[in-house]
């Protein structure tokens, strides 16, 4: 018997985040995604949950929520390339794009207090 465990990635090539630097149509996506409050409850559970992630399962089972609407949040997330998914075996994990929440957190600091003299720390 076979014991691998097939495991598969699944990201969304709609509006790719990961880049250099993110302009104000694709950092308004993100946002505008994240400013739901399911989505935004579903990506503070995955950021939670580490680089592991965490089987679309129990994010149903925390948030309280039926599977389709879950499943529509989610490909809401996958859309701006906030998380991903991966399958192992039957259980499907939802994993946060730390690089695509720091090009945001960036894009959102990059000229904070340029047209002023202090210091934003």
């Amino acid at each position: 018997m076979n014991t691998t465990t097939t495991t598969k990635t699944k990201t969304s090539t709609a509006t790719n985040l990961i880049s250099a630097t993110l302009d104000v149509e694709q950092a308004a996506n993100a946002l505008k995604e994240l400013g739901h409050p399911t989505r935004l409850s579903i990506f503070k559970l995955l950021v939670k949950a580490g680089r592991s992630g965490i089987p679309v399962g129990e994010i149903k089972e925390k948030l309280a929520i039926p599977h389709s609407t879950l499943s529509h949040h989610i490909a809401k997330l996958l859309s701006v390339n906030l998380m991903k998914q991966k399958r192992e075996g039957r259980t499907l994990y939802c994993i946060p794009q730390y690089e695509s929440l720091n090009d945001l957190i960036h894009f959102l600091q990059d000229e904070c207090c340029a047209d002023d003299s202090c210091d934003p720390n």
